[in-house]
């Protein structure tokens, strides 16, 4: 489905490039990402503030990221009080952002930092999101490039049709669309099919994702599955609809193997042969009751966690964090 027409209105780069990362367990990465991202630094056209959320890490990623932010106040440390997940570090990063424009960015540096000045140059002809689209993805094993294939094909066609595809959280965020974003507070969040929900001018900047350079995924096949599975939940009641759906084929089955025993009694007067279709059908008909049951407790626990009202993450730590500054958390 095409997106709405938008008139692109060219501007100036940012005054202020925030860079949000989101680290867990990275203490491997540390040392690169800093590297590479303050040689990165000195060649972008405009000043740059690097927001890193340390997520409840366990080893030795806060002292190493509270070390680079004593050294330089552009990189600002935000540690959260336990590990909250990947979506909720983003989220706090955003909420702290103070800059005209803010990129998300994995510490892994798969998403490589040259793909940025392109997405500098979409923001300077108007567009508001500018997400990387991955051509190739090189250090992954086939079944997860498989799995994320089918993710966003089959989410895009069942449930969010507007979502880009192979697009992961690696992108550019304007002010207006990052303020918009700061508004959606659910708990189950699914961050880069709530950016194309809202809308705004979006394009897409293709490059090639690098191999991990150090340390090990934070995403193996199980967490995929269950990151895809909130994905579903959080943005469609299309699931529900697929049970009711298939308890309708399951009754029609149930309908045909009901008239065929009726048929077989009246005109065989044989009933005895059709005990085991009849303990087949029933367990297909229980299991079909019992999955709807539990798809409808999947929503009923979502609401039952957004009637608490919880914050979505609980902040421990900081350096170099103004809390004055524009981007402070609502």
């Amino acid at each position: 489905m095409p997106g709405p027409r938008h008139l692109l209105k060219p501007r100036p780069d940012p005054a202020l490039l925030s860079m949000v990362v989101p680290a867990y367990n990275e203490e491997a990465m540390i040392p690169l990402l800093r590297r590479q991202w303050t040689d990165f630094a000195q060649r972008l056209p405009c000043a740059v503030e690097l927001m890193i959320v340390n997520d409840g890490s366990t080893d030795e990623t806060l002292a190493l990221l509270l070390d680079w932010a004593a050294m330089d106040r552009r990189v600002k440390v935000l540690g959260l009080a336990r590990n909250f997940g990947q979506q909720a570090a983003i989220t706090a990063g955003l909420d702290a952002a103070a800059g005209d424009a803010a990129i998300i960015l994995d510490a892994d540096l798969q998403d490589p930092l040259d793909v940025i000045p392109e997405m500098l140059a979409q923001y300077r002809q108007g567009y508001d999101v500018v997400y990387g689209q991955r051509t190739a993805r090189d250090g992954e094993s086939w079944p997860k490039r498989l799995t994320a294939w089918a993710f966003y094909r089959l989410m895009r066609l069942f449930l969010h049709p507007n979502l880009p595809p192979d697009a992961a959280d690696f992108r550019l965020l304007s002010r207006p669309c990052l303020d918009a974003l700061r508004t959606m507070r659910e708990t189950h969040r699914f961050l880069r099919g709530m950016v194309a929900w809202a809308g705004f001018a979006q394009t897409a900047v293709p490059y090639h994702r690098r191999k991990r350079a150090a340390g090990e995924t934070k995403y193996p096949l199980l967490k995929m599955v269950r990151f895809a599975w909130t994905a579903a939940l959080s943005f469609s009641p299309a699931p529900l609809r697929l049970s009711l759906t298939g308890g309708l084929l399951v009754a029609l089955v149930g309908l045909c193997e009901g008239a065929y025993a009726v048929a077989r009694a009246l005109i065989i007067r044989d009933t005895t042969p059709g005990w085991t279709s009849m303990i087949a059908i029933t367990c297909l008909i229980g299991g079909a009751i019992l999955c709807s049951i539990g798809v409808l407790g999947e929503y009923i626990g979502r609401i039952f966690e957004e009637s608490k009202g919880r914050p979505l993450y609980l902040v421990s730590t900081t350096m170099n964090i103004d809390p004055a500054q524009p981007g402070k958390s609502p």
